[in-house]
């Protein structure tokens, strides 16, 4: 169809000029290139993250005690020696009111994740915490009645039981001692607290080691030593909390594996004669 002028004059089309077929061009390709392009950019994937960063593994045994733990932590973040230890004494753990800021027995063992960022503050942070929910306040306290102990001094038999203990199964007989001593006002006589005063460990006491000016020497005096000695795991907690029934007093481990509980006096002097025998024939074999 023709359209006319309002002279009645046909009205033809402006003839395209070499210029405006080239700014049609033009035109098109901006059109078609940003209709290619916008495609394009929504289909790219994004950038990959990085790799989740893998820890390393730090291990606490049980039975550690805290200078230990101290020095492992600083190794493990690469700190200078002692830096972790002044972490600890800082004060600013989550401590019972009983430890005095004293961490002994609240650093849990237990395999940690250590990773760059990892602290010493948040690393013992983080065994505190662990102690505290695989001990249970609830049946800490609770065995705490029923053994006539307090909660914190349940700690601190659990940590005896740790360090005494050959075996797992003799973990609860250790603690029906540790009771049935205390019940009657013996003293515990345990080289652990003898060592732990003395910063060892060794299965060799002395009489000039029971003689010793220290609250941790068991030997003459009675009741429980004013700290753990370590920091015990969950086997030697509920050995604590609730040992079997005994009227056991004297243990002592003979050869590995066989460790011999009685009440009588006389049977536990022939079993120490029997562990020193075994002992003298050990180091001249």
């Amino acid at each position: 169809m023709v359209n006319e002028s309002p002279q009645g004059t046909p009205r033809r089309r402006s003839p395209m000029t070499r210029r405006g077929w080239l700014s049609l061009a033009a035109g098109l390709v901006v059109v078609t290139a940003a209709a290619v392009l916008v495609p394009l950019l929504l289909l790219r994937e994004p950038p990959a993250p990085p790799p989740p960063e893998k820890p390393r593994m730090l291990l606490i045994p049980e039975g550690w005690r805290a200078t230990q733990v101290y020095s492992a932590v600083d190794q493990a973040l690469g700190a200078p020696a002692g830096t972790t230890r002044q972490v600890a004494e800082s004060g600013r753990l989550k401590l019972p009111a009983d430890a005095q800021g004293n961490p002994e027995g609240f650093l849990f063992p237990a395999t940690y994740p250590v990773y760059k960022k990892t602290t010493p503050r948040g690393l013992l942070d983080y065994m505190v915490r662990t102690a505290h929910e695989r001990f249970g306040a609830d049946r800490i306290s609770a065995g705490s009645q029923r053994n006539g102990v307090s909660p914190y001094q349940m700690v601190t038999i659990a940590s005896i039981v740790q360090a005494e203990a050959d075996t797992v199964e003799d973990m609860g007989k250790v603690a029906r001692v540790v009771y049935n001593r205390l019940a009657r006002g013996m003293a515990l006589q345990m080289d652990s607290t003898l060592n732990y005063a003395l910063g060892r460990s060794t299965l060799d006491t002395s009489h000039a080691d029971t003689r010793m000016d220290s609250p941790y020497n068991t030997y003459n005096r009675q009741g429980l030593p004013p700290t753990p000695i370590d920091n015990p795991g969950e086997q030697a907690m509920d050995a604590a909390i609730d040992p079997p029934p005994g009227d056991w007093l004297y243990f002592v481990t003979v050869r590995p594996g066989d460790t011999r509980f009685t009440a009588d006096y006389a049977e536990h002097q022939r079993n120490v004669q029997e562990f020193n025998e075994a002992r003298r024939d050990a180091v001249a074999g």
